[in-house]
């Protein structure tokens, strides 16, 4: 149940934070609106903290050979979660958010998300 959850918040989070990235990277620069943004952040801290929580719970995944993707889901996302804060900061400067940053960002997001789906898939 946790898992499940904690599952919706990050999809809605890495879809939420797409509709930012193409925002923040069309023309002319100007990044997403905080409320795009704001949003997509709680969510996904949300989600993170939810998954932090069914981690903690008793093991799952051994039968299919997954038990070790949520560990690793959860290490991509704390990644993702720096580089956040560092997209946090530049847009704190009023500076053009780096398009190379918004990339890692969100390569460590989906990567972590997909792994977390097929664990909470095959768990």
């Amino acid at each position: 149940m946790m898992l499940d959850l904690a599952t919706f918040l990050l999809a809605t989070a890495v879809a939420l934070g797409g509709v930012a990235a193409v925002m923040s990277l069309r023309a002319g620069g100007a990044p997403a609106p905080f409320a795009i943004a704001g949003t997509h952040a709680t969510l996904a801290l949300g989600g993170y903290g939810l998954l932090l929580v069914a981690l903690a719970g008793p093991p799952r995944g051994s039968a299919s050979g997954a038990a070790s993707f949520g560990p690793i889901a959860a290490v991509l996302l704390a990644l993702a979660v720096l580089a956040g804060v560092a997209l946090l900061q530049q847009r704190r400067r009023r500076t053009r958010l780096p398009g190379g940053l918004i990339g890692v960002h969100a390569t460590l997001a989906v990567f972590g998300f997909v792994i977390l789906a097929v664990y909470a898939l095959l768990a």
